[in-house]
């Protein structure tokens, strides 16, 4: 669910966006102003929130960005298993089985809390609290 659509001029370092459908974090950002008749140009640095993989875009500045929703919520965790964690969201008190990157996971045990974010219907593990 998207909430709102922002122009590449607007997207400042910090702001999540959509890239080829894939949500992102901005981390660098450089917008040129051309000449008399010309556009301003963007090129975006972006990570991805889920991946972490670096995506480099230039579009021209009223290219116009999707904002994903990005709900974090705590957790604690019932089990670990090899692929997925199982976590109990400590607000609904539902069970859920959700990817961890192995770096949190050496971090995790049994009964400690975590921070998951919701991306788009999407969930992952961000860290151990």
């Amino acid at each position: 669910m998207v909430l709102k659509i922002i122009s590449a001029t607007e997207a400042k370092v910090g702001t999540n966006i959509i890239l080829d459908g894939m949500p992102c974090t901005v981390k660098k950002i450089d917008v040129s102003k051309t000449g008399k008749h010309g556009a301003s140009k963007c090129r975006i640095e972006a990570v991805g929130l889920i991946t972490g993989q670096k995506k480099i875009i230039a579009v021209p500045g009223h290219e116009r960005f999707e904002v994903p929703m990005v709900d974090k919520r705590k957790a604690q965790v019932l089990s670990i298993g090899d692929e997925s964690v199982s976590v109990m969201d400590l607000e609904s008190f539902e069970t859920i089985e959700i990817a961890c990157p192995a770096d949190i996971k050496s971090q995790l045990e049994e009964n400690s809390n975590v921070e998951y974010w919701d991306i788009e219907g999407e969930k992952i593990i961000k860290r151990k609290l």
